[in-house]
């Protein structure tokens, strides 16, 4: 039985999961919504080499309501749009969000640098039913992995998220296909929701932070980061650590890290 699936998602792991699906005999991928519109995007690429058709949000909504889009499953994979109306009603196996953090503990945005605020010792993604709010769908599975959030920057703990994610939802929508059924969930109850707007206000720098802790969670060029005020002009902090990073690795310099320097 061929699975028909509409896929929305972004980044180089979706990208790469639109190759994966492609490459199954019992999956059709009817339609894909990505970020079309910005240039250089990989799930656009990816779709065009792959000959699938584009939609944007509205395209495919108006699609389903006038019954030219059907589709079996919805795949969601760092989709940015809240889903509502047809999105949740058409498909009959439901639409599976692959959220990149810990349900239910890390609702909406903001999982990575949490991890590392809140000094945790385990990451992960979550797969979860969509519902009509968000990130708050019946948890289907939690896929977690060993962390030093006392190493780890918000760039280096999405890199490995992402790495441990694509096997992770390769394997939930093996599952969800084989059972042609909503799979077994449960609940997901609590937890804190963090908006795009409270995540941006943490990175301020305010007496007592741990300066070095907030300038890890923080950073994830070309995001600004954890920052000091100064005339009404920000401007993001780094450390040592993040100074050797991103320095060329042929450089060298008789006085870095010396205080005296």
């Amino acid at each position: 039985m061929i699975t028909k699936i509409l896929f929305m998602g972004r980044k180089q792991i979706s990208a790469g999961l639109l190759e994966f699906l492609s490459t199954q005999a019992d999956i059709e991928i009817v339609g894909v919504l990505t970020d079309s519109h910005l240039q250089g995007s990989p799930t656009t690429a990816a779709a065009k080499k792959l000959g699938l058709p584009l939609y944007t949000f509205d395209t495919a909504l108006e699609a389903m309501k006038e019954g030219r889009l059907k589709y079996d499953l919805g795949l969601s994979v760092l989709y940015w749009r809240k889903l509502r109306d047809e999105f949740l009603t058409v498909p009959r196996l439901g639409t599976i969000n692959f959220h990149p953090a810990l349900l239910p503990e890390y609702k909406g945005t903001g999982g990575y640098n949490l991890a590392i605020m809140d000094e945790l010792s385990e990451w992960g993604s979550t797969a979860h039913y969509v519902d009509a709010s968000i990130d708050t769908g019946e948890i289907i599975e939690v896929d977690r992995f060993p962390i030093d959030s006392s190493v780890e920057t918000a760039q280096s703990l999405e890199r490995k998220t992402m790495q441990a994610l694509e096997p992770f939802a390769q394997r939930i929508i093996a599952r969800a296909v084989e059972a042609q059924a909503k799979l077994p969930t449960t609940p997901n109850i609590g937890g804190r929701y963090v908006s795009r707007d409270e995540m941006e206000a943490m990175k301020r720098i305010r007496d007592g932070d741990d300066v070095e802790k907030k300038i890890r969670a923080f950073w994830f060029p070309p995001y600004d980061g954890a920052y000091v005020e100064i005339d009404g002009q920000k401007y993001t902090l780094i450390n040592r650590q993040l100074l050797e990073e991103v320095a060329p690795k042929d450089s060298t310099s008789l006085f870095a890290g010396k205080a005296n320097a």
